[in-house]
């Protein structure tokens, strides 16, 4: 796996000349977020040797480097999923390959289902922890020279980041919530017995991302901010049947109000 994150980097390196600062992954109805950087270069997933594709209705797959307020950054227009029949290590090739080459800190965004009862369709949630559900991506051998085998996860979600959040979301006038985030392998939505079950265990919204990525950064040594758009109540907990389109058209509703709260995020993450 090692090997194929060198491939795909080297690759990219000679098609790319840019040093990104931040990393900014969109999740699913939320990659209309890359149409509003300065856009520099893009980059399909498929051109790069050795890199997961995207195959999931709504993620556009692709690297798109550019600037939000000056910032150069990096984002992912669309992840891969283990659900999509990849392996966790590969599933986050794609963290570990914009960490390679050379963020500081990472963005990691979702559409979730509510929960809490407190979390509505339209709600944004700062995660403060995670549960996951789906196998680590660190079995296997390990490289030291890219992270420690045994990786502390105390403080997942950095805390410096976490109060950043909380800021940009003061001055951009959005009340923030924030929880504990639970991954799900997908891609079926979950039972109304298994969000019973998520719920008993202390989780606050679901999904089927994110929680793995965020193994993987901190296995490398990059701090991460995870933003988990609330696009519907979990299942057994709303009137409606779930769906994937209805989750792309309600996290298009808040692309404008998530694109400002990010960009205020990476200025004030830039500084520090």
């Amino acid at each position: 796996m090692w090997k194929r994150v060198e491939r795909a980097y080297a690759s990219l390196k000679n098609r790319v000349d840019f040093k990104p600062q931040i990393g900014i992954v969109l999740g699913s109805g939320l990659g209309a977020i890359a149409e509003n950087i300065e856009s520099v270069y893009s980059v399909p997933y498929d051109s790069l040797q050795g890199m997961p594709t995207s195959t999931v209705e709504g993620h556009s797959g692709r690297f798109v480097f550019g600037y939000i307020n000056r910032v150069p950054v990096v984002v992912m227009q669309g992840r891969v999923h283990y659900y999509e029949g990849y392996t966790p290590q590969e599933a986050v090739l794609p963290v570990r390959l914009m960490i390679r080459m050379g963020v500081k800190a990472l963005i990691l965004t979702n559409a979730a289902g509510g929960i809490r009862d407190d979390l509505n369709t339209g709600d944004v949630m700062m995660i403060s922890d995670h549960i996951s559900l789906v196998p680590s991506p660190l079995i296997g051998k390990n490289d030291p020279s890219y992270g420690d085998r045994f990786p502390d996860m105390s403080e997942a979600y950095d805390a410096g980041l976490r109060e950043m959040a909380r800021a940009a979301a003061a001055k951009a006038g959005l009340d923030i919530k924030e929880g504990v985030y639970i991954q799900f392998t997908g891609p079926n939505f979950e039972t109304p017995a298994e969000v019973r079950m998520a719920r008993a265990v202390g989780a606050d919204a679901v999904g089927m991302s994110t929680a793995i990525e965020t193994i993987a950064a901190v296995h490398m040594g990059i701090k991460v901010l995870g933003l988990s758009f609330i696009s519907n109540k979990a299942c057994g907990l709303g009137d409606q049947k779930l769906s994937h389109l209805d989750v792309q058209k309600e996290s298009l509703a808040v692309v404008d109000k998530l694109s400002d709260l990010i960009s205020e995020i990476v200025v004030l993450a830039s500084n520090k």
